[in-house]
C-alpha cells in the first residue's frame, strides 16, 4: 500500500455492525486506518483496537451506547452545578475507557434556543448561552481528566435550527456570536476535538459547515485558534447525502479543514474503500493538497497517541449520575402512588441520535411493584380509555406533538387526579393534574429517579408484640 493510500485511510472513522471486530477493519487498522466509531451493538471492545481512535457517542441520558446510569445534558443544565457536570462526565469517561473507547463524541455544545428543534432538545444543557458555555467546559474537563478525549459538537451550532440534519439540511441564518460561545469555552478548556454540524450558514456561503472552508479553516482554526482534531458528523446523514455523494463529501470536507471523517454503519468495506480511493484520486488530480491530507492524518495519529485506549476494567459506578438525575426532578403536587397504577406512555418518533426507547417509566415502576398495566400509545394508535386504578401519563416533548396534548387532555378530563410526567422539554403544561413531574430526559436513570419518587420503598411492617 502506498503512503498516499495510508494517509487517506488515516483520516477515516468507519463503523461496523455486530459485537466482533470484522477482519476488514483489522486489516484497515494495520494499513493505517484512523479509527472507528462504536455503537451499542459493538461495545464493549476493551483493548481489541490499539493505536487508533475508538470513538463513541456516550452523551448520557437519552443518547447512550453503554447504558450508563448517567443523565443527559438538560438535566445537568437544570441543576446548573458545574461540579456535578464535571463529575458525571468523569463517570461517563470511565465507562468509555472500560469499553475500549478513547474518544467520547460529547458534549453537545449547542444552545437549544428553538424548542421545536427536532435534533437537539434534551441533548443540550439549555437555552441560556452562558449556562451552556459553563457546562460545556466542565464536561470537557471531566472527560479529559479521565484520559478520554472530549469532542464538543455540533460546530458552529445546531440549537438555533428546527430541522434535523439526519434527514435534511438546516439553515442557521443569524449572527454566530451566541452559538459560538460554548465552543470558545470548550477551546479554552483545551478540548481535544470538535465535531462539525451539517448546517448551512448563509453568511459564510451555501456549503454546509462540514464542507465549508470559511467556517472550518478561517473561523474555527484562524479566528478561534482551535488546533485540535476536527471530526465530521456522519457523512451519510441526509443533510449531506441528499446533495453530495460520500466520496465527493469526503474530499470537500478535508479541503475545508476537517481531519477525521465519520462514516456510519450503512458504509461497509466497499464504501470505505471507495472513499479512500476518491481521496487518493483527488490528491493525484491536484484537487486536494497532499499536505492538507498529511496534516489531517497527522492530527488523528497525534490524538490517538495523546489519548491511548486504556483497556481498563469496568469500575463500580460511583452513583453521581443517579444523584444528579434525582436532583434534576421538578415536582408539583404529591405524585406518590399508594397502589398499583395504570401507566399510559405516549411514544413519539424518537430522536434519530438516540434511537428507539426500549425502557419506559412503566418498566421502572414495574420493577418497584407499582404497576397494574402499561399502555404505550403512538401517533397512529388508538387512544386508551379511562382507568379505574391510579393513572400515570408519560409525555415526551408534548409541545411538539398535538396528538399527545389531545390524548392527555382527554384522559385528564376524566381523571384530573392523574400524575403527569414530562420526560422531554417542559414547554406545554396540562390544564389540570393531580401531580406534575419533569424528568428533563428519558434516559433510564431519569425514569428510575421518577419511579423512586412515585413509588418510594414501603416501610417494613413492624412485628406485633407477643
Amino acid at each position: 500500500m502506498s503512503e498516499l493510500e495510508r494517509l487517506a485511510l488515516g483520516v477515516l472513522l468507519p463503523s461496523f455492525r455486530g459485537g466482533a471486530v470484522p477482519e476488514w477493519i483489522r486489516r484497515a487498522v494495520d494499513d493505517g486506518l484512523g479509527g472507528v466509531v462504536l455503537f451499542a451493538n459493538n461495545v464493549p471492545l476493551r483493548d481489541e483496537l490499539e493505536g487508533v481512535l475508538v470513538a463513541i457517542d456516550e452523551e448520557g441520558g437519552d443518547v447512550t451506547r453503554l447504558g450508563l446510569p448517567t443523565p443527559g445534558n438538560l438535566a445537568l443544565g437544570v441543576l446548573d452545578d458545574a461540579e456535578a457536570t464535571e463529575n458525571v462526565a468523569r463517570e461517563i469517561a470511565r465507562g468509555c475507557a472500560a469499553a475500549g473507547a478513547n474518544v467520547n463524541l460529547a458534549p453537545v455544545a449547542d444552545v437549544n434556543v428553538d424548542d421545536q428543534n427536532a435534533a437537539i432538545g434534551v441533548r443540550s444543557f439549555g437555552a441560556d448561552v452562558d449556562l451552556v458555555a459553563r457546562h460545556t467546559a466542565a464536561y470537557v474537563r471531566g472527560t479529559q481528566r479521565e484520559g478520554v478525549a472530549a469532542c464538543a459538537k455540533h460546530f458552529p451550532g445546531h440549537g438555533h435550527t428546527r430541522e434535523d440534519s439526519h434527514k435534511e439540511l438546516p439553515t442557521l441564518d443569524l449572527d454566530l456570536g451566541d452559538p459560538l460561545r460554548p465552543f470558545v469555552a470548550a477551546i479554552e478548556a483545551e478540548v481535544a476535538a470538535i465535531m462539525t454540524a451539517h448546517v448551512r450558514v448563509p453568511a459564510y456561503g451555501d456549503a454546509p459547515a462540514t464542507l465549508n472552508r470559511s467556517l472550518l479553516h478561517d473561523l474555527l482554526r484562524s479566528e478561534l485558534g482551535f488546533d485540535g482534531v476536527v471530526i465530521t458528523d456522519a457523512l451519510e446523514m441526509g443533510a449531506i447525502s441528499s446533495t453530495y455523494g460520500p466520496q465527493d463529501a469526503a474530499v470537500r470536507a478535508l479541503g475545508a479543514g476537517a481531519d477525521a471523517l465519520c462514516l456510519g454503519t450503512s458504509y461497509g468495506e466497499r464504501e470505505v474503500e471507495a472513499v479512500k480511493g476518491a481521496i487518493v484520486d483527488a490528491v493525484r488530480r491536484g484537487e486536494l493538497a497532499e499536505a492538507r491530507l498529511a496534516e489531517a492524518a497527522g492530527r488523528v495519529r497525534e490524538l490517538a497517541t495523546t489519548f491511548p485506549v486504556s483497556g481498563c476494567q469496568p469500575q463500580s459506578p460511583e452513583g453521581v449520575g443517579r444523584e444528579a438525575a434525582r436532583r434534576a426532578l421538578r415536582i408539583e403536587g404529591d405524585p406518590r402512588l399508594e397502589e398499583s397504577a395504570t401507566v399510559v406512555e405516549f411514544r413519539p418518533e424518537p430522536l434519530v441520535a438516540a434511537g428507539e426507547q426500549r425502557f419506559g417509566l412503566g418498566d421502572a415502576l414495574r420493577d418497584r411493584g407499582r404497576v397494574s398495566s402499561v399502555l404505550r400509545v403512538e401517533r397512529s394508535g388508538p387512544a386508551p380509555g379511562p382507568a379505574a386504578t391510579p393513572l400515570v401519563l408519560v409525555l415526551r416533548d408534548a409541545h411538539r406533538h398535538s396528538w399527545q396534548r389531545a390524548g392527555a387532555e382527554e384522559l385528564l378530563a376524566h381523571r384530573p387526579d392523574a400524575v403527569v410526567v414530562e420526560t422531554g422539554l417542559p414547554v406545554w403544561r396540562p390544564p389540570h393534574f393531580g401531580a406534575y413531574v419533569v424528568t428533563h430526559g428519558a434516559g433510564r436513570v431519569n425514569l428510575e429517579a421518577a419511579a423512586e419518587m412515585l413509588a418510594p420503598a414501603r416501610e417494613p411492617a413492624l412485628a406485633k408484640e407477643a
